[in-house]
């Protein structure tokens, strides 16, 4: 039986070992794009732009809870990696239009998926955290 090894272990090596039919490249690439999309503001944001064009102040009172400094960053990563798009039209004050693009209504479907077994299975998250934490003592 090999000893386990100390050293410190990439992320690259973790997926690899995880999924070992997987290069490490090809997992490097699906861990940067869950990153992004399986962030929750940014599955929030793309299920909202889903409903069409809106503005950032629309997306701000959509989304409730969300700062002003998180949502600019998660529209600029969103709009970074492809997702939306950013259109600024030069009025007093500018007016800012964020809308899906053709790869941001693609991840509607994995992203819609996701929301429904998230919705589906919340009671048994539920009931699995009380379990957990009425059993603390033991650890």
């Amino acid at each position: 039986m090999k000893k386990p090894s100390h050293h410190k272990v990439s992320t690259r090596q973790k997926c690899a070992t995880r999924f070992s039919d997987m290069p490490p490249d090809v997992c490097q690439s699906v861990s940067d794009v869950l990153a992004r999309v399986g962030d929750k503001w940014s599955i929030l944001v793309i299920a909202m732009l889903a409903r069409g064009t809106m503005r950032f102040s629309e997306l701000k009172r959509s989304l409730g809870s969300i700062s002003q400094k998180v949502l600019t960053t998660t529209l600029r990563g969103l709009e970074r990696d492809g997702y939306l798009t950013r259109k600024v039209t030069p009025t007093t004050p500018p007016r800012v239009d964020y809308d899906l693009t053709d790869l941001g209504r693609d991840a509607l479907g994995p992203v819609t998926a996701l929301a429904k077994w998230a919705i589906s299975t919340r009671e048994r998250v539920e009931a699995a955290r009380a379990e957990f934490d009425g059993n603390e003592h033991l650890y």
